[in-house]
């Protein structure tokens, strides 16, 4: 499952609009039941998948076969991935050690 399709947009605006909390509203498209290790897995192989298309249209530009603008979308996207990778790693570590720093 694509990262994109875990949540709504507008359950999020709804949630903004009151206050902040997300009460009992639930993930819109999320499927009952979904782990975040399927979560993390699907994200990281659409990640890998993004990446190599990138490699792909790069090889085609040394080639003449794609155009410019296709390259440079294509790095872009996976630059973006890499990037929320990086920022996911980040946050997991982070919570990690402040799981660790809690008293017992």
């Amino acid at each position: 499952m694509p990262i994109s399709n875990i949540m709504d947009p507008s359950l999020a605006a709804s949630a903004y609009a009151k206050g902040g909390s997300m009460g009992t509203a639930k993930i819109a498209s999320a499927p009952e039941g979904i782990k975040f290790s399927d979560f993390i897995h699907e994200g990281v192989k659409d990640a890998i998948e993004t990446m190599k298309a990138g490699e792909t249209m790069s090889a085609k530009a040394i080639t003449g076969e794609a155009g410019l603008t296709d390259v440079v979308q294509a790095i872009t996207s996976a630059e973006l991935a890499v990037d929320t990778i990086t920022a996911l790693r980040d946050r997991m570590i982070s919570a990690y050690q402040e799981i660790m720093r809690m008293p017992i």
